[in-house]
């Protein structure tokens, strides 16, 4: 998302449109994958000085709401924040953490109409396969 486009949502949300919010939001698109907060706060370290590392949550946090980026679980229980936003699933590590996309063949639109017969307003489905990469299931 560009700094005008983010300028333009937080603006029409009622939100202030701050340095390190820019900041953030292009660390995370130019850095296309999957960041803890700790590697984000890291990451702008240069750029914003004095940061703090619940600044860094909260400006997540906003960006999720904003739909800006998505939450991810991992398999080892650390949250990622993920700037890809379209309809896709994730593979998470459950040793060493790692986060992989996968696109998203699976159907979800049943469930989603499920759902909302049962009068459940669902904003979000994907599907997040907990398990372990090829690399830890070699040297399991």
């Amino acid at each position: 998302m560009t700094d005008q486009a983010l300028s333009e949502l937080l603006r029409d949300r009622g939100q202030r449109v701050t340095s390190q919010r820019l900041v953030i939001n292009r660390f995370l698109h130019e850095h296309d994958g999957h960041l803890t907060a700790e590697q984000v706060l890291a990451g702008v370290a240069d750029a914003l000085p004095g940061t703090a590392l619940p600044t860094v949550y909260a400006t997540l946090e906003l960006f999720e709401d904003l739909g800006v980026v998505r939450r991810v679980q991992t398999g080892g229980g650390t949250m990622v924040f993920d700037p890809r936003t379209d309809p896709h699933h994730h593979l998470t590590c459950r040793r060493c953490g790692a986060v992989e996309d996968v696109e998203a063949p699976v159907e979800l639109a049943g469930v989603l109409r499920r759902a909302r017969r049962t009068g459940f307003e669902a904003e979000h489905a994907e599907v997040v396969v907990s398990g372990l990469c090829r690399e830890c299931a070699a040297n399991a």
